[in-house]
């Protein structure tokens, strides 16, 4: 064994009790002790600067130092995954969720089991899902997600469902934005319900306009239906008038919209007063050209279990860069909004930032909202960016 050093008794003066440090310290916050010279204050040899630790304090902290709670480890990876999954990076997604889904097996780490199912899915990866399906049933112990081939993402006709737009402004011929808006809608949607019912005044010219983008929708097998037909009715009678031919545009609007009513006997009638005023052969009745009966305006709450989304604002595919500026004015004449993502196939950080403000503001009028069956990787995006703090998420039923 070592020995220990032999006891250097302390001085006559320490034991006589005179003072050495400030009553009340610890020997050691005042003076170093060397061996032979236990009550030396420091300073006294080799002039050595003084340090007086007669202040500190070891039981307190900085009132600024806080102390961060533990992070979820399945919230930290599926966020992880879904942002992934948002740039494109579907490799590393699927070695993020497969080591996953290896370490959580039960509860909450079920999420991270969907979103694997959806990527393999949505990637068209039907053997890793089927091996996926029975490692599920083992561990959650019910049955898992049917496989859905959505690696090409084709709407069936059944699921194909109608925009809404609501025409700002008046139906003129220098109203370009309103215009413009009906362009890029048809661009997303085959079929788009264009509501006329706050126009108050029409020129021939904007007539004109609107004919020519129903005549192109029609060549481009999309298809605009238009509401507020009657009120929009009215105002184009005022502007025809048999023998005065002007507003050439507005008689031939006038036909469209008797031929879009299904009234032959009317159409007929200003058809022969159009021939006698412009001297020209008007255009053909067509029967399978009869439109739809109007919608009632004020909308039934949506089908939410059903296949298809009633009036809906859709997103479809892979998003990017989207600012969402049509979705504004199918808010307007919505509540609520309803936006189906069942044929949405991934969105960019960006766009989801925009839906997010856009979103936000659609809530500040009162409106409530609601996402319909969008796939687990995007709704996880969405709870990253905060989505979910303004809308409520309806997930497909398997």
């Amino acid at each position: 064994m070592v020995s220990r050093p032999a006891a250097v008794p302390r001085s006559k003066e320490v034991r006589e009790g005179t003072p050495t440090q400030e009553e009340g310290k610890p020997a050691f916050l005042g003076a170093v002790v060397t061996p032979g010279s236990a009550s030396q204050p420091l300073g006294t040899t080799n002039d050595l600067p003084a340090s007086d630790f007669s202040e500190f304090v070891f039981s307190e902290s900085s009132p600024d130092f806080q102390i961060e709670a533990d992070i979820d480890p399945i919230d930290a990876e599926a966020e992880e995954a879904a942002v992934l999954y948002a740039n494109g990076q579907d490799d590393v997604v699927r070695s993020v969720l497969e080591n996953a889904v290896r370490i959580h097996q039960f509860g909450p780490g079920e999420r991270l089991w969907l979103m694997l199912f959806d990527l393999y899915r949505l990637s068209g990866q039907k053997a890793s899902f089927e091996e996926l399906e029975i490692e599920y049933a083992r561990s959650f112990e019910k049955s898992p997600p049917g496989w859905g081939d959505n690696s090409k993402v084709k709407p069936k006709s059944r699921d194909v469902v109608a925009g809404s737009l609501l025409f700002r402004g008046e139906l003129t011929g220098d109203n370009t934005v309103a215009f413009d808006a009906i362009s890029q809608a048809l661009e997303k949607n085959p079929k788009l319900r264009l509501d006329l019912s706050k126009v108050s005044h029409l020129d021939s010219r904007g007539c004109g306009l609107l004919l020519a983008q129903l005549q192109q929708a029609r060549k481009a097998k999309r298809e605009i239906e238009l509401l507020g037909r009657d009120a929009l009715g009215a105002l184009v009678e005022e502007r025809v008038e048999s023998g005065r031919a002007e507003d050439k545009e507005c008689w031939l609007f006038m036909l469209e919209l008797c031929q879009l009513q299904g009234q032959y006997d009317a159409f007929e009638e200003v058809a022969i007063n159009f021939a006698i005023t412009f001297e020209v052969s008007p255009p053909s009745w067509e029967p399978k050209r009869v439109a739809a009966p109007e919608p009632i305006p004020q909308m039934a709450p949506a089908d939410l279990e059903g296949d298809v989304a009633v009036d809906a604002y859709v997103l479809r595919g892979d998003v990017k860069s989207s600012r969402f500026g049509d979705l504004v004015a199918h808010a307007e004449v919505h509540n609520p909004v309803l936006i189906d993502c069942s044929a949405l196939t991934r969105m960019d950080f960006i766009s989801a930032g925009a839906l997010l403000n856009v979103l936000t503001a659609i809530r500040s009028k009162g409106k409530q909202v609601m996402f319909r069956h969008p796939n687990h990787l995007v709704a996880e995006l969405f709870g990253v960016v905060g989505l979910k703090a303004v809308a409520s998420i309806v997930f497909e039923k398997h």
